[in-house]
């Protein structure tokens, strides 16, 4: 479940960064207030699946995942000009983050050796 929480505020990410394009220097209303509403449910999902993911792993993914929706949005609507380079990069970051997901996770002891007493 945390996954499927990271992804989620992985597209929170993507709604927030092409709000705050749209928003005018935070001048305009409706971007404005899209852009805060999408940060904090992004950050928030994003806090709650560190708990259950490693904050590389999940800060990776987090942003990887939000910044391929991003520019594939803008691609998409024509707001950027499309690239075979831009695809091909996009691509390699959704693969990095699947690789990320597919490597194993470490027992939940050896997780918690870095950590100190009072953590």
């Amino acid at each position: 479940m945390p996954w499927i929480g990271l992804l989620v505020s992985a597209v929170f990410e993507a709604v927030w960064a092409t709000a705050l394009g749209s928003s005018e220097g935070l001048s305009r209303p409706v971007p404005t207030v899209v852009f805060v509403v999408a940060l904090v449910a992004s950050m928030a999902g994003l806090g709650w699946a560190a708990k259950s993911i490693p904050i590389g792993t999940a800060y990776s993914v987090w942003v990887g995942v939000g910044a391929a929706l991003t520019v594939g949005f803008a691609l998409a609507t024509g707001a950027e000009e499309f690239s075979v380079w831009k695809v091909v990069f996009i691509a390699g970051i959704i693969g990095a983050v699947v690789g990320l997901k597919l490597l194993p996770s470490p027992p939940a002891d050896a997780a918690d050796s870095g950590r100190g007493a009072g953590d």
